[in-house]
């Protein structure tokens, strides 16, 4: 009997469980929670989304839209689950969180070749396998990991933000809107707490001087397969007192930036801007966006509400930090996500440093894919890299290993186009360049393997 284990239930794991059960393959999906906790989430449901609620941009015309309408195409079943529990977010998609995850967790254990096991795995097993355990791996398998690969394991502190309830803002400071309207901006979108010099001043000066959460030890260790350093941070979620410290200002330029929104109180705009992103359908609450942080709860609770609009806020998650792990991917996989020295094990998902959610389940898609394929006697898939997946999947597996970060889907990683006869081609037309050449090749090269 044909039969893959894939470990972990989040994101990667369970779109590479879909995959394989539509080819008719039976699958074991090894989920620890709650039997075992990682300290970051919160519920036993499969695909939880830990930290924000957006999968980011959803325009036709962004790197993250692109990866999108690829995983639309080739069939995943968490584009499917996302779309269909979206909620309002100007151009961008986000979910309502639980409802996401308990649809995800629905569709697979409904589906009659998932096997949906709730046990801790602490060893790479025999025979066909995906590890999807993401970037909470614990402790006994990140070291069999280790083992068979040979190799030191890296990792990044990463940080997650608060989230308050809607009717504890004060919306008599707080206002609707969305940078630059982009978008079909619908009320509720985003929440706007502007904050005038001074403010922005006082805000600054505190959270430096608040207090961090000393990092628990499982963090902080030196373990067996894992390289010290607890200041590497991913640059791209920074904890929000992380970039205070590199410059007054850099927080107004940054997750605070104000350009594209009118204070409907002033007529003007304000200096800096807190932004807040509906977490739910129901709209009852709002992530802080950008306000990943590690500070002590008290002291979020304080700095927090001296933000105009959230005097009377109430947390119900206060933001927290948490070590990331990921493999040497380029050192260990191939394009494949197949691992190098052993054609039956799959790695995907953010333990391969692919960073963003979409990215982490196309990456559960591919290895998912071509699992199956190998069980079924046929070419392994390696898509083309001017798509968008293809070229997550290249860089990955590509990188200097000096300065090897996880890194989401950009543009940046595409090949050069074609020279347009001698025109400069302005960034909105090379961004649609790239998506139409992107979405060409790609149905081009499924109409050959399919």
């Amino acid at each position: 009997m044909k039969q893959v284990v894939i470990i972990g239930g989040g994101l990667a794991g369970s779109e590479a469980a879909w995959q394989i059960a539509k080819r008719n393959i039976n699958v074991s999906l090894y989920e620890m929670r709650p039997t075992v906790e990682t300290g970051a989430h919160v519920t036993a449901d499969l695909g939880e989304l830990v930290c924000s609620n957006s999968l980011g941009s959803n325009l036709p015309d962004r790197a993250s839209g692109v990866l999108k309408t690829e995983l639309r195409r080739m069939g995943s079943l968490l584009m499917e689950c996302a779309d269909q529990t979206a909620i309002p977010a100007g151009g961008a998609l986000a979910v309502d969180r639980q409802a996401f995850s308990q649809l995800i967790t629905k569709r697979i254990k409904e589906n009659p070749k998932i096997e949906v096991i709730h046990q801790e795995i602490t060893e790479i097993p025999i025979g066909p396998t995906i590890i999807a355990s993401g970037p909470l791996t614990s402790t006994k398998l990140a070291n069999s990991i280790a083992e068979v690969s040979g190799k030191e394991h890296l990792y990044f502190f990463d940080a997650i933000s608060p989230i308050v309830s809607f009717e504890s803002i004060n919306m008599n400071i707080a206002f609707f809107g969305s940078r630059y309207n982009k978008g079909e901006l619908k009320e509720g979108d985003y929440i706007n707490c502007p904050l005038n010099q001074d403010q922005y001043d006082e805000f600054v000066n505190d959270i430096k001087r608040a207090e961090r959460i000393t990092l628990h030890s499982f963090e902080s260790a030196i373990e067996s397969g894992v390289k010290a350093g607890a200041d590497k941070f991913f640059e791209g979620c920074l904890p929000i007192e992380i970039i205070a410290q590199r410059g007054h200002d850099t927080l107004a330029y940054g997750p605070m930036r104000p350009v594209g929104l009118i204070d409907p109180q002033t007529n003007r705009r304000a200096h800096a801007i807190v932004q807040l992103r509906r977490d739910n359908i129901a709209g009852t609450l709002y992530n802080m966006v950008g306000f990943q942080t590690n500070l002590k709860f008290p002291e979020q609770k304080r700095v927090f509400q001296s933000i105009p609009g959230l005097k009377n806020a109430e947390f119900v998650r206060y933001g927290q930090m948490h070590r990331n792990t990921f493999i040497s991917a380029p050192q260990l996989l191939k394009t494949t996500m197949q691992f190098r020295c052993r054609e039956d094990l799959f790695f995907a998902g953010q333990i391969t440093g692919v960073e963003g959610y979409v990215g982490n389940f196309a990456t559960g898609l591919l290895a998912g894919w071509n699992s199956a394929r190998l069980l079924n006697g046929k070419e392994l898939i390696t898509l083309p890299n001017t798509t968008i997946l293809g070229s997550l999947c290249h860089y990955v597996t590509h990188a200097n290993l000096a300065d090897f970060q996880p890194m989401k889907a950009n543009f940046g990683l595409l090949p050069p186009l074609e020279p347009n006869a001698g025109k400069k081609m302005s960034k909105r037309d090379r961004a649609k360049a790239y998506a139409e050449r992107a979405i060409t090749d790609l149905e081009t090269y499924l109409s050959n393997i399919i």
